[in-house]
């Protein structure tokens, strides 16, 4: 399209994405745009526009304005969702069919991509400068955005309906724990156990099924880390936000063109237990690193914390069992629920329920062994109650009364929990008493 100089010329829909190529076009002949910021290239896109002399009323200069913003800089269509806060997750289902989840719930959109070209393009410029490939022979990347946010792509063959894009959105306001009070997800009496559980340096598996808020918790519980502490943790693509100084962060990488230079989360484990950790937090455990987490844990490397997909603590229990086979040791089932049960001591089932909303719905000691069965006591349950009239499901994360064996544990780390905290009211047990004595 050749620059205006004279007159401004009018745009129709029907040399819409012509002047949008255009304006793409001009923007990229400027240099690098990797390199460019924000700022630079709406800069760019403003001045291609002006010279082009097209007359563009306000609504319409914005939304080519974010459009190419979005091509030559961002997520193409489906930047907007990228830049707004209330968007958690952003699915691409081939070309014409793209998906956001907001407050746990998931919306079909009115966006849609050109063709599957477009897709691909996208995909390519995230995996490209981060030297990943993805191509018929590895139809499958994961990747990190420059922001943070975790980025899943999976191509034909193997992806049927068109290339499919997953992004689970990285925040920087660091969610609290009191955050989570304020949402329901948790007590104030569960976050008390809870801190006094990382502090005093129990072991703790975080359990949940897929977008459950196992990470979310996580990065809350490894904020209750003292200060002093030094922290290691492992990941496949690094969300975790510790603000404590002293922290090493490790990531997994991928093999190279020629299948050569992995590094996996085991091999992370492994070099992290040489590091001299205070504590070692692994994102996921989703492999043989189980073994070499349930082995750091069995020999002096108390308070590592680390999640698991399961629904349930038993469930966990089993998971844990089948990744610790997947290490290729040829140990006795009793011998892998041994070192489980003296190696973990809670697991906090977290659940996404049927309105969208996530709650830590379980907080549950392993108290050890009795025969060839891991015994595990519910310290916390969640009791539902039922729905309200829009759907949201009432119900409170509720102590059990029963107090954990590793009471003495918190104690000697400085919290003096109430007996409230575990759902035990000596004044109403006094007064109880008082009846009955005069009854008799």
């Amino acid at each position: 399209m050749a620059e205006a100089t004279n007159a401004q010329r009018a745009l129709t829909a029907q040399n819409y994405q012509a002047y949008k190529s255009y304006l793409i076009q001009k923007v990229h002949q400027q240099g690098g745009f990797e390199l460019f910021d924000r700022q630079a290239t709406y800069t760019l896109i403003e001045q291609a526009i002006q010279k082009s002399g097209v007359n563009l009323n306000g609504a319409l200069k914005e939304r080519l304005v974010q459009e190419v913003f979005g091509e030559v800089f961002g997520l193409g269509p489906v930047q907007p969702f990228l830049d707004d806060p209330q968007v958690t997750e952003i699915m691409i289902n081939g070309a014409r069919k793209v998906y956001i989840e907001k407050k746990g719930i998931i919306h079909k959109t009115d966006v849609t991509f050109e063709n599957d070209q477009q897709v691909l393009n996208l995909i390519e410029r995230v995996v490209r400068p981060l030297g990943r490939r993805v191509d018929a022979d590895h139809p499958a990347v994961d990747a990190r955005l420059p922001d943070g946010s975790r980025f899943n792509a999976v191509i034909p063959p193997v992806a049927i309906d068109g290339p499919s894009v997953t992004i689970r959105k990285f925040f920087r306001e660091k969610l609290t724990v009191e955050k989570l009070i304020e949402l329901g997800s948790l007590t104030p009496s569960a976050a008390e156990f809870l801190q006094a559980c990382v502090v005093a340096r129990l072991n703790i598996v975080i359990s949940g099924g897929t977008g459950s808020g196992k990470t979310t918790l996580l990065n809350i519980l490894s904020g209750f880390i003292p200060e002093h502490e030094r922290i290691v943790t492992v990941e496949d693509a690094a969300e975790l936000q510790l603000h404590q100084e002293h922290v090493v962060r490790l990531e997994t990488k991928p093999p190279d063109l020629e299948g050569k230079g992995e590094v996996r989360i085991r091999d992370l484990v492994r070099n992290a237990l040489r590091m001299r950790p205070d504590r070692i937090v692994v994102g996921e455990c989703r492999g043989g690193e189980a073994l070499d987490m349930l082995q750091a844990m069995n020999t002096g490397h108390d308070g590592s914390l680390t999640t698991i997909h399961a629904n349930t603590p038993r469930d966990a229990l089993s998971r844990l069992e089948t990744l610790t086979l997947m290490a290729g040791m040829d140990l006795p089932l009793k011998i892998v629920r041994e070192q489980i049960a003296s190696a973990v001591d809670l697991i906090i089932q977290v659940s996404r329920l049927r309105d969208g909303s996530r709650k830590v719905t379980q907080v549950t000691e392993v108290v050890g062994m009795e025969g060839d069965t891991i015994v595990l006591t519910d310290i916390f349950k969640f009791d539902e109650s039922g729905s309200d009239s829009t759907g949201k499901v009432l119900g409170e994360l509720k102590p059990t009364g029963m107090r954990p064996l590793f009471i003495h544990r918190l104690e000697l780390a400085g919290f003096k929990l109430k007996p409230e905290v575990f759902g035990v009211n000596f004044a109403d047990i006094l007064s109880s008493g008082r009846r009955q004595s005069g009854r008799g």
